[in-house]
This record gives C-alpha cells, sequence and structure tokens, in this order.
C-alpha cells in the first residue's frame, strides 16, 4: 500500500477492495467515493463507466483488478497533458498569476526554492505593487530561497516597470530563471487582466516568456476553478500550480481541473514548509491516489 496522505482515496477504497467480490454496491461504493474526492459529476460518470466496461471485457471479479484498472484509469487520463516545466530559454521568464488568497506569493518562494535545488539561478520580481504585505513576503520568502529579488522603487510603482526591471537585471547578471508576482485581486475587473496584458507586452521586448503559471486553492475545489476562469480567459494560461493539497481530501479536484481547463498541472504544494513544492508526476499522483 502506497504511503497515505491526506487526499488520498486509499482509505475510502481500502473496505471496497478488501471485499471478495465485485457487485453493485462496489460500484455504489467507488462512485459515492469519486464524487466525495471531488472529481466532479461527468468525470467520476466517465471513469466508472470505463471501468464497468474493463471490468466485463476481462470477466473478472476481484476487486485487487479493480483497483488496479482504477489505479492505470487515472494515471493515463491524468498524463494525456504534458506536465513539464518549459525553462529552457535564458532567461526563462515565468509569470505566477492567481486570486489573492491561493498562496500564490508563497508558492513563489517554494518554486524558487525548488529551482534552488536543481542550481537554477533565480530572480523574483515583486509586480503585485498594490499590496506592500505582498512584496515584503516575498522578499522574506526569496530571502530563504536564495534567490535575488526586485521590488517596486516606490510604493504603488507601475508593476509592468517592476516585471521590466526584473528581466532587466536577470539579463544583466545572466540569472537562469524569472519569476514574477502578479496581482490577484479584481480577478473580475478588466483592468487587472489589462494590466497583466501590460506586464506580458513589456517583458516580451526583452524576452519570451516561458511559462504563465496559474496558483489555484485545491481546498476550494470548484468554486476556485470559476474564480480564475477571468485568468484562465485572458492570460494565456500554460500551467496549473495546485496548492494545499495536504488539507484536502479533495484528490480528484486534480484531475477534474486538468480535465475542464485542458490545462496541464505542472507544480503541486503539500505543505507549508519551503522544501513542499514538488513536480507533477502523474503515475506517483495515481499511485498514492488509490494505493
Amino acid at each position: 500500500m502506497a504511503e497515505r496522505t491526506p487526499w488520498s482515496l486509499s482509505g475510502a477504497l481500502r473496505g471496497m477492495f478488501g471485499r471478495k467480490t465485485i457487485d453493485q454496491s462496489t460500484w455504489d461504493d467507488l462512485d459515492d467515493a469519486l464524487i466525495t474526492a471531488d472529481f466532479g459529476p461527468d468525470v467520476t460518470e466517465a471513469i466508472v463507466a470505463d471501468l464497468r466496461a474493463k471490468v466485463a471485457r476481462y470477466n473478472t471479479t476481484d476487486p485487487a483488478d479493480l483497483q488496479r484498472m482504477l489505479r492505470e484509469s487515472l494515471e493515463e487520463r491524468l498524463s494525456k497533458l504534458d506536465s513539464t516545466l518549459h525553462l529552457s530559454e535564458r532567461p526563462a521568464v515565468v509569470l505566477v498569476v492567481g486570486v489573492n488568497g491561493v498562496g500564490k506569493t508563497t508558492t513563489i518562494g517554494k518554486f524558487a526554492k525548488f529551482l534552488r535545488t536543481y542550481d537554477r539561478s533565480v530572480i523574483v520580481g515583486a509586480a503585485d505593487t498594490f499590496r506592500a504585505a505582498a512584496v515584503d513576503q516575498l522578499a522574506t520568502w526569496a530571502e530563504r530561497a536564495g534567490a535575488e529579488i526586485v521590488r517596486p522603487q516606490q510604493q504603488g510603482q507601475d508593476p509592468a516597470s517592476v516585471a521590466f526591471q526584473t528581466v532587466e537585471r536577470a539579463k544583466l547578471t545572466g540569472t537562469e530563471i524569472v519569476l514574477i508576482d502578479t496581482a490577484g485581486r479584481l480577478q473580475t475587473k478588466g483592468g487587472l487582466m489589462d494590466e497583466l496584458s501590460k506586464i506580458r507586452r513589456v517583458v516580451e521586448k526583452q524576452a519570451p516568456i516561458a511559462e504563465v503559471l496559474l496558483v489555484l486553492d485545491a481546498t476550494t475545489g470548484q468554486n476556485g476553478l470559476a474564480q480564475a476562469e477571468a485568468f484562465i480567459e485572458h492570460a494565456g494560461v500554460t500551467g496549473l500550480v495546485l496548492t494545499k493539497l495536504d488539507g484536502s481530501a479533495k484528490g480528484g479536484f486534480v484531475l477534474a481541473v486538468q480535465e475542464k481547463t485542458g490545462i496541464p498541472i505542472k507544480l503541486i504544494g503539500q505543505g507549508e514548509g519551503i522544501n513542499d513544492l514538488t513536480g507533477f508526476t502523474p503515475h506517483v499522483f495515481a499511485q498514492k491516489l488509490v494505493g
């Protein structure tokens, strides 16, 4: 049995897969477990239908076979999109977007630390200039991660100019990767999306943008996704970062969000520590989820 995590299905499924045979109650319990884990009704229905067909095709009544099939099915679905971070440009510029409260600023600090463990040089741009606290928080995390930071030169400085200065600094110093924090409030207002577009235009005059990562809070599930739809529509998002999976029993949201948006998950956060952000590996995730 794989190591259990708070978002693991293995607890809910253990009794089911420990039975002697597959019967209607098995399917009912599997359906309940997937819905409870926030796979959503559409994904749950598709998974159960697929598994029913496989069980019939292979003429098995062994719950252990069903467990293996579920694990393989989830891995296959999770692997449909490329979870690779594309950071080969020099400098590789990453815009980090998301609504306030999802853990965006701390995620940037953790991402910087993640990159530093691979001996990549990192510079962080504090372009969320609307919140002075965000700048100070980001500076603290950058210091812990061993990354340089470019701060606004005055309160309320134009975010695009901070982004410009950050990329300029990276090119001057030969820094490999640039992480730019952006504002997360007013996600339903055109002004914020216009600001993100401006940051993009200014940055692209100096270097191509390698990734636009949208940070989502796994504990908010489908509601969090609805809040972030403006970013998906307007910000050119290339990858998702799911935070707070450690405190969520909703591991199914990982698959549901990827299937609903068509955007790959690239990083997952599973704790409060600076080393608790990791790359997303479908095989490992499916193994932990199912057991």
